[in-house]
Order: structure tokens, then C-alpha cells, then sequence
């Protein structure tokens, strides 16, 4: 059964991710990025000014003080929670080991112009987001897409069927990605340090119960209190880990330099295009590095903006900052390090990306720790995957509730989690290829509806970008200009209310 379900995903995974998928995903971003005239780039200062450095100002930035939202850093470290997780370690090894180290320079390129696509997501989620029967903020790509694109000419019916889908496909990715792909790398990386009975198969099974249990007593408690927990959780392993991986550079200072040469000149050697199969090699390097930078920071998949969409701040474009800065933390800081320290640490061919050990994915990131830590290392990447892949875990588990309550209701929200919790020990009797390979399938189902969403209303981003530039970024603003919050006159109304 298991080997029909991989052949069956495996023909479907060719098309999600063929050219034309990878063409949408990166040309999204790279249309965002014109229309927009650089603004990651243009106003990347401003944007940490408003984000992480707001959280070292006495005033923070307009919000709604409602009690029912989040914070604006909790929306954050939520969302983060969620991208920063196996596919920052395990997923960065494979990325080298499958595509060469230049899917690393791809990766980066994912991750500038995705740096756009996550602010339009943002602005959108923001922008199109209501209440439900309890109170509580609910946007995401299925709100603007049935009420952004469906309010297009004759694009009704079309807006509410890409919302469906991207629903049932963010449910599914939300077991995949967000589950039982977590579960695996914990088992994996615990279970290589420590054994609890000897047995590997009730080892698994005793670790997966532990994390389930740990988990439904945060999941059963709703946004809150996984907002709560990923507040203290994520900077505690995001410094854990980037500390770990800065002193590994260091100590092999003198590979930095031969790391970076391989990453660029792998990515477009123009000698190795001109040969059929280095061509082959340079195409392999885009495709994983794209796959492995969206798998990363999910820029594209419309899966952040569920939890983004809860933030307690009134501006759109407040949100879509922090969009780019979480792209720019997620990809370009915490994978990059990754990256580095497998290329310096001696693991893999330069040239080629292979694994010298053969080891790959968490094995290889693990083997790379262990050559600058020794047995400490092994330890060190248990404790940071199983940070980050529970984590992960909390993230998903919010963005798969929001998608269900899309499609059932908010009374019927309990049912999802209740099947997510017992998703958890399944996870942990699974393969970890098929379960990665399942994640990449339904990752790039979401992606599609999103990215015609995102594209579609672009137009709208821009606007919303421009009114609050006019409002807020000119020398002289303008401070008659009304400013563009909801696309409901009611919401809109309301949120002008507010101090």
C-alpha cells in the first residue's frame, strides 16, 4: 500500500513541482518585487525598524488592542514556529546533497524575491481577514480568495473553489509538513543518541506518545496559549541553534571562503551548462533549492497568513513587514548557517555536494555537528530538532484548524485537533521519505491557488502599499488621506475607531 501511495505521489509531485509550478512560484515574487520597485530592498531598513525593532520601543506600532488577537510578535514567532523547523537542518542537507551546494545560492533567490511574496500574503490576510462566531480574527488565502478574486468579473464561483482547495490541500500539508514530517526527524535524532528499551520500533512509538501528549496540552488550549508557547519557545532555539552553527564556522574559519565558491560556482558555472549533464546538474540545483527554500520559509504557500491574520495590529502593511522580515530571518540567516556548516565542516564534496559518509538529510547535518563537537554534537542537534520540529508542530496545527474551520465551521475545529494529536504517533511508525516526499506534494498544491490569489490582486497590494507610504513614508505625510484597512466598510469603520 505504502509503495502505490509513494509511486502515486511521486507522478503527482513531478507536475506540482515541474517548470511551469516553479515559473508561478518564483515569478510571483519576481512581479511583486517590480511592481512594488525594490521594496524589500528599498525599505528593508524601515521594515526591521517597524518589526524586531519596535519590540525595543516603548510605543509600539498602530494595533488593535482587542483581546481576542495576538501580538504582533507572537503572530511572529507562531509563523515562525512553523517554518523554522527540520527544513532549516534536514532539509538543507538534502537540498546539498540532491542538488549540489549551489541550491543554496537558489534558495537565497527564493527567499529575496519570496521576501515580496510573503508582504502581499500578508497585506492580503490582513486586508480580507473577519470575524467569526466567536469573536476571533480569520483571514488566509481562502478569505481573499473567495472574497478578493470572487469579487472580480466573473470570478465568483472560480474564487470560492481555489478557496476549497486550498483549504483541503492546507488541511492535508498540515499532517504532513506539520506533522508527521516533524515527528520523524524527532524520532530520528533522538532515538540516534539515546534508546529507551532497545527495541527501535517501541522506542519510536514510546517518543511519539511523549510528543503527543506534550502537544495536545498545548494544541487543546487554541491560539493563545500556542502563541504563548512559541513566544518563550522560538528565540530560545533560534539562539540556541544560531550559536551552535556560528561557532562551527568559526572553527573552520579557513573553509568559509572554498564554502562560498562552491555555492556560486555550482548555481550557473557557465562551463558546466555548456555540457548536457552539468546542465542537468544546474537544473537540479534551482528545482531543490526553490523546493527546499519554500519547504523553509514557505513564502508562496499562503500557510503563515492564517496566523498573521490574528495580530493585533490594524495596518496591513505593518503586517507584510514582518512578512519580509520572516523570509529574511527563516531562509537567509538560520538556512544559510546551516548550509555553512556542512560546507566547512568537511561532510560532503564541495564540488558536487555529495555526503562523504554517505549519511544524508538529518544524518549529515548531524554528522557535521559531531565533527566539530564530538558526542556533544549528536546531543546538540537532538535537542535543536526536537525544538524546532515541535514547534512546527504547534504552527500547523493552528494553520490546519483555521483551514477546517473554513470548510466546517468553528464548532467543529475540536474533531481536526482531536485527529492531528493521534496523526502524531502514526508519524513516528513512518518512513521519512514518503512523509517528505508527501509535504513537498501538498506543498505545491497550496502554493498554486495562493500564488493565482497573490497575482490577481496585486493590484490591491499596491494600493494599499501606496496609500500607506503616502501616509507614513513621505517627507510631508499626508495625513488626510483615509487609510486603506479592510476591504469591509464595517471593519474599516471599526479599526478607524481605534486609538
Amino acid at each position: 500500500m505504502l509503495d502505490i501511495i509513494s509511486q502515486v505521489n511521486s507522478a503527482v509531485n513531478n507536475i506540482v513541482w515541474g517548470v511551469p509550478a516553479l515559473v508561478l512560484l518564483i515569478g510571483t515574487g519576481v512581479i511583486m518585487t517590480l511592481r512594488s520597485r525594490f521594496f524589500q530592498f528599498s525599505h528593508f531598513g524601515y521594515a526591521l525598524s517597524q518589526t524586531v525593532g519596535s519590540l525595543f520601543k516603548k510605543k509600539e506600532t498602530a494595533k488593535d488592542t482587542d483581546k481576542k488577537s495576538i501580538s504582533q510578535f507572537q503572530a511572529l514567532c507562531t509563523a515562525l514556529s512553523a517554518t523554522i523547523g527540520t527544513g532549516n537542518i534536514a532539509g538543507i542537507a538534502y537540498a546539498i546533497t540532491m542538488g549540489g551546494p549551489g541550491a543554496v545560492f537558489w534558495m537565497w533567490v527564493a527567499a529575496i524575491v519570496g521576501m515580496m511574496t510573503h508582504y502581499s500574503e500578508n497585506v492580503l490576510g490582513i486586508f480580507y481577514r473577519r470575524r467569526n462566531e466567536k469573536g476571533e480574527w480569520c483571514g488566509g488565502a481562502m478569505y481573499y480568495l473567495r472574497d478578493g478574486l470572487g469579487s472580480k468579473k466573473h470570478c465568483r464561483q472560480l474564487g470560492k473553489i481555489l478557496a476549497v482547495l486550498f483549504s483541503v490541500f492546507a488541511v492535508f500539508a498540515s499532517f504532513g509538513i506539520g506533522n508527521m514530517g516533524q515527528i520523524v526527524s524527532i524520532k530520528e535524532s533522538v532515538l540516534n543518541v539515546v534508546s529507551f528499551t532497545g527495541n527501535a520500533s517501541t522506542d519510536a512509538l514510546i517518543l511519539g506518545a511523549v510528543v503527543m501528549v506534550v502537544a495536545a496540552l498545548v494544541i487543546l488550549g487554541g491560539l493563545n496559549r500556542i502563541a504563548s508557547a512559541n513566544e518563550k519557545l522560538v528565540p530560545f532555539m533560534a539562539f540556541f541553534y544560531i550559536i551552535g552553527s556560528v561557532a562551527i564556522i568559526v572553527m573552520n574559519y579557513d573553509m568559509i571562503i572554498p564554502a562560498f565558491a562552491s555555492i556560486f560556482g555550482n548555481a550557473f558555472s557557465l562551463e558546466a551548462a555548456a555540457g548536457g549533464v552539468g546542465g542537468a546538474l544546474i537544473k537540479q540545483a534551482i528545482t531543490w533549492g526553490f523546493k527546499r527554500g519554500v519547504f523553509s520559509n514557505e513564502a508562496g504557500l499562503g500557510s503563515s497568513v492564517m496566523v498573521h491574520s490574528t495580530a493585533n495590529v490594524k495596518e496591513p502593511v505593518t503586517q507584510g513587514l514582518w512578512g519580509i522580515f520572516e523570509v529574511f530571518f527563516d531562509t537567509i540567516i538560520v538556512c544559510t548557517l546551516t548550509a555553512l556548516v556542512i560546507l566547512t565542516s568537511g561532510v560532503v564534496n564541495l564540488e558536487t555536494g555529495v555526503s562523504i559518509s554517505g549519511a544524508t538529510k538529518l544524518g549529515l547535518a548531524t554528522e557535521a555537528f559531531s565533527n566539530s563537537f564530538g558526542t556533544f554534537g549528536g546531543i546538540f542537534m537532538a535537542i535543536a530538532v526536537t525544538l524546532f520540529a515541535f514547534s512546527t508542530v504547534l504552527g500547523w496545527s493552528f494553520y490546519g484548524t483555521k483551514a477546517w474551520e473554513y470548510l466546517f465551521g468553528a464548532k467543529s475545529t475540536f474533531i481536526y485537533k482531536i485527529i492531528f494529536i493521534v496523526v502524531i504517533l502514526a508519524g513516528s511508525a513512518l518512513s521519512a521519505d514518503l512523509v517528505i516526499d508527501l509535504s513537498d506534494t501538498f506543498n505545491g498544491l497550496m502554493a498554486i491557488p495562493n500564488l493565482i490569489g497573490v497575482l490577481t490582486l496585486s493590484g490591491t497590494v499596491m494600493a494599499i502599499t501606496k496609500n500607506y507610504k503616502k501616509r507614513h513614508l513621505q517627507k510631508f505625510p499626508d495625513t488626510t488621506l483615509t487609510p486603506m484597512l479592510s476591504y469591509s466598510p464595517e471593519i474599516q469603520a471599526a479599526q478607524e475607531k481605534l486609538s
